[in-house]
């Protein structure tokens, strides 16, 4: 971890001095050049804040306070006896006054929140002269940085006792000395000479010396694999703005080598100045397991293979018309024997044209799946990259569907095998080796295959977005898999007000609320839109960033241009996940990028209102298996577990179904409707879990979802919730409804990849690290993975006994054709999607115009949802050759005939679509139009369009 050492200490002057007290912390702050922030639960046990600061926000004389601070070049600063003395055979610490001077500005509180009630100490004189230049003199921030504080201090500034010692963060000082500066500095690895000789630079402002280390390759692509041998050495040179540099203008140092930045840097954790050898944190390419950072042009005509350089990514209408197809690349081929072994889990199996996998996105996009969402693919920290060093499982061919043997088998290996989701950032902007083909897992050789497999999907129809990771990495501190700490320790990550590095997002948290550390995520993100041609990004716990970032980020794309960078960057599309928890919850450092706080960005966050709608309870509840929704049978088909009155299932479905209407039409904040209380109100005034349930502006805003790569998947989640005994063919239905509140929305449309083929992940509600053998996809639809076995015991065991009975029921197990009837439906629902503009209005203004709920309010039927887009309303045609849209959800075991106010006269016929698709019980759906009356068979969903009046 990475802080430094500090001492509360607690002196009774009648006692011995204890020989060293300590324990780690770092409560002081440093926040500019003459200012330090001091914790008031640092004063002595009694002490009060009015005893040194008074109502008006200035100093209290006489409060027999001192403050000193403690700089130490070599580190080994310690309290020792009631005094502040070096270690033995190290230069002696430097002691500098510090003075109390009142309130922080309110300035600093307003910007760093998390500062409000720590007093302010300044490193001036009475007159105002800085006591110490810290602008001037680099050095001070090379060494251990402390505060002391003492006591019972005399009038005459005698006397006192040692109270408190402790280290200070210095992060925000280092953002005041250097960011504006370094802002401007190019980082990583440049180009000049015709892209010939590269040069270096490594922005690192408190290291005391850096060299750079080099192999040369004798390939310019540096794809080959590690250089054995002694390194030559070069020495950096260190400029006013914090960065090192190796400007290599005799070009000794070739392209396409190899190199490490070794950096002589005091490491707070270890308490010593260290020697790191370390990559770098821009690299843009690297050796096999991320052993060295290459030196790779990027631009080099080497590294672009012809379908990626020469096929524009096809277009979207609007960012609210993408539909979005969440999927892993290992999953996407592991399991399909279409695909040549060697080829099987990487890139290059998305560039073979007739495989079973490519086959089946090809029909995904044939029928209007537009965006690939690939889950992480940047340099990943727990995947071994060689094939001959993964382990696979054994597992026994013989265990039953309920079994513990196969999660046994998986779990044995899961850390030494070829299978991780990827959340666990090691390099932000270089391709997952592991992906890469044995052999072409160095220097640009992964580059190239990366972006074949960008290529391959921008011609199968596909926009590409990538999965990004910046709210923590893989490690930090001297771990052997920390890049960054090991750089510039305690910046990079988010320390608490003791020091400690925050783990809340499971890792260790970075700090993007730091300048360089922002501009590390924003340049890495650049590159991926500039140099790979992807088309958007996915942000994991985009809560933990501050929105100032986001909407900078967004900015920064924005600048990109056709002309200059070969995309245009405005087109690329960002969302995230917007959830308000850990140490940033409720704005405490910033105001940070969640729900309802994004409006007006233009950047998704995705809906967790209509998931635990249609679901039925939320994914951590403890019981959360039990609780049906709307698209699970809630009311309608009782499983006969929920424990709740038929009341209180009434309200909790008429709830849920609001949410699903409020999320049909984007979630938008400003969107009135009547609700199922027969009130009429705007969507923020719905309220959901103490929240506003509408958070958006625009439908992009919101992206909406039943299934993901977290959680269960929605077969598996309907294997929880339906009535035990349904038949498979009516839980295929089930599934389509539940799929189409996402389909037929005004949204992003997400699924999970596999969600049209009934894919099941054995019950596994956390499947990260459980293996191919609980993750893979068999997209020939012959299989579907439920009955696997009992999936791993970590993070479900406490389920198990659940999970046995129905794993081992034959019933719940899908035929290959119940598969191939449900992936039918599902591309029905697409094809829908994509017949007509109206359902991606894309203008929150539109969608006000045009979209309404007949029949909704008090007294509506129990599971059903209808909704109109009526083109004839507003002063706008959307599609020329419709009138309106009717959409019927169904969720009822029973059929529907409601006649609907209003819509009498109208022509409504069953879409093309689904009157000559592959269901025949939708079929059995019609519109009476002397009555308006609709009728729609149970557990269906149908779409009814009005060909547009001629007289218009």
């Amino acid at each position: 971890m990475t802080f430094t050492y500090a001492i509360r200490c607690e002196l009774d002057t009648a006692s011995a001095f204890p020989a060293v007290v300590g324990s780690a912390e770092q409560r002081a702050y440093w926040v500019t050049p003459t200012l330090l922030a001091w914790p008031l639960s640092l004063l002595p046990v009694g002490t009060g804040r009015e005893s040194v600061v008074s109502s008006s926000g200035e100093p209290v004389a006489g409060s027999g306070l001192s403050l000193q601070l403690v700089t130490a070049p070599d580190g080994g600063a310690a309290a020792v006896h009631g005094r502040v003395v070096g270690a033995v055979s190290l230069r002696s610490p430097t002691i500098t006054p510090l003075r109390v001077v009142g309130d922080l500005p309110a300035e600093i509180r307003a910007a760093h929140p998390h500062l409000e009630g720590y007093i302010a100490l300044s490193l001036t004189d009475a007159t105002g002269t800085a006591l110490l230049d810290v602008e001037a003199d680099s050095e001070l921030l090379t060494g251990q940085v402390a505060v002391a504080q003492y006591t019972g201090v005399g009038a005459d500034g005698t006397g006192g006792r040692l109270d408190a010692f402790t280290g200070v963060q210095t992060s925000l000082l280092l953002d005041a000395l250097y960011a504006e500066d370094a802002a401007r500095a190019a980082l990583g690895v440049t180009f000049e000479a015709g892209g010939t000789r590269p040069s270096f630079s490594l922005w690192a402002p408190t290291a005391r010396a850096v060299t750079l280390l080099t192999w040369e390759t004798g390939d310019p692509l540096g794809s080959v694999p590690e250089v054995p041998g002694p390194p030559v050495r070069t020495t950096a040179e260190r400029g006013a703005d914090g960065c090192w540099r190796v400007p290599n203008s005799q070009g000794r140092i070739g392209v396409g080598c190899q190199y490490l930045w070794e950096v002589e840097v005091y490491v707070p954790s270890t308490r010593h100045v260290e020697t790191n050898r370390v990559t770098d944190p821009y690299s843009a390419a690297l050796t096999t397991d991320s052993t060295r950072s290459v030196a790779v042009d990027l631009s080099d005509a080497r590294l672009a293979p012809s379908q990626w350089a020469t096929v524009s990514p096809p277009p979207v209408r609007n960012d609210a018309a993408r539909s979005i197809y969440e999927l892993h690349v290992r999953d996407f081929s592991v399991a399909d024997d279409t695909v040549p072994a060697e080829l099987r889990g990487t890139y290059r199996a998305f560039t073979l044209d007739r495989s079973t996998g490519v086959r089946h996105l090809a029909a995904l996009a044939q029928a209007g799946m537009n965006t690939i969402h690939l889950l992480p693919t940047f340099d990943i920290a727990t995947i071994r990259e060689r094939r001959a060093d993964q382990r696979s499982p054994q597992v026994p061919a013989e265990a039953g569907p309920a079994s513990t043997e196969q999660q046994a088998a998986v779990m044995e290996v899961a850390d030494d095998d070829a299978y991780n989701w990827g959340y666990d950032p090691f390099h932000w902007g270089v391709p997952e080796g592991s992906y890469a083909t044995d052999g072409h897992q160095d220097g640009g050789a992964r580059v190239v295959e990366f972006r074949r497999m960008v290529g391959a999907l921008h011609a199968l129809g596909y926009q590409v977005v990538l999965d990004q990771v910046y709210n923590h990495t893989a490690a930090c501190g001297q771990d052997r898999l920390s890049v960054l700490d090991k750089v510039v320790p305690g910046y990079y990550h988010r320390l608490d007000t003791v020091g400690r590095v925050t783990d809340s997002t499971c890792c260790a948290n970075t700090a993007t609320e730091n300048a360089m550390c922002e501009r590390l995520m924003i340049d890495s993100v650049l590159r991926w839109a500039r140099w790979y041609r992807v088309d958007g990004f996915r942000f994991d716990l985009m809560g933990h960033h501050p929105r100032a970032v986001m909407e900078r980020l967004r900015s920064a794309l924005d600048e990109l241009t056709l002309e200059a960078d070969g995309v245009d960057g405005s087109r690329v599309y960002l969302y995230g996940e917007g959830w308000n928890f850990g140490e940033v919850a409720n704005n405490a450092l910033f105001v940070q990028a969640t729900h309802g706080q994004l409006d007006g960005t233009g950047i998704g966050v995705f809906n967790d209102r209509l998931r635990d709608a249609v679901h039925g309870g939320a994914p951590f509840d403890h019981d959360h298996r039990v609780f049906q929704g709307f698209g699970t049978g809630l009311l309608t088909q009782p499983s006969g577990l929920d424990p709740r009155s038929w009341e209180e299932q009434s309200a909790d479905l008429a709830h849920r179904t609001d949410l699903i209407r409020l999320g049909l039409v984007g979630n938008l904040k400003d969107y009135v409707m009547t609700l199922s209380d027969g009130s009429v109100r705007r969507g923020a005034e719905l309220i959901h879990n103490g929240s506003p349930a509408a958070y958006a502006s625009s439908p992009q805003e919101n992206v909406n979802y039943v299934d993901a790569h977290d959680n269960e998947t929605l077969y598996d989640l309907l294997a929880y919730k339906l009535p035990r005994g349904m038949p498979v063919a009516e839980r295929v239905r089930m599934s389509t409804v539940c799929l189409a509140t996402v389909s037929l929305s005004q949204s992003p449309a997400f699924w999970s990849a596999g969600t049209e083929l009934l894919r099941s992940k054995s019950l596994d509600r956390d499947s990260y690290n459980s293996g191919d053998w609980f993750n893979a996809i068999d997209f020939s639809g012959r299989s579907h993975g439920f009955g696997r076995g009992l999936p791993p015991a970590q993070r479900n065991e406490a389920a198990w006994h659940i999970q046995a009975p129905l794993l081992a029921d034959q019933l719940l197990r899908p035929s290959p054709e119940e598969i191939a009837a449900a992936r039918e439906q599902a591309l029905d629902l697409l094809r829908l999607r994509s017949s007509t503009p109206l359902f991606s209005l894309g203008e929150a203004g539109l969608i006000r115009d045009k979209v309404s709920f007949p029949g909704s309010g008090y007294g509506a039927p129990a599971g059903v949802i209808v909704m109109l887009i009526d083109d004839t309303a507003g002063d706008r045609d959307v599609d020329p050759g419709l009138d309106g849209v009717l959409v019927v959800f169904n969720a009822s075991g029973r059929e529907l005939t409601q006649t609907l106010d209003g819509l009498a006269d109208r022509d409504f016929r069953l879409s093309p679509v689904q009157a000559h698709g592959s269901d025949d019980i939708v079929k059995l759906a019609g519109f009476d139009r002397s009555s308006g009356t609709v009728r729609v068979p149970a557990r269906t969903v149908a779409v009814l369009v009005e060909p547009q009046d001629p007289r218009r």
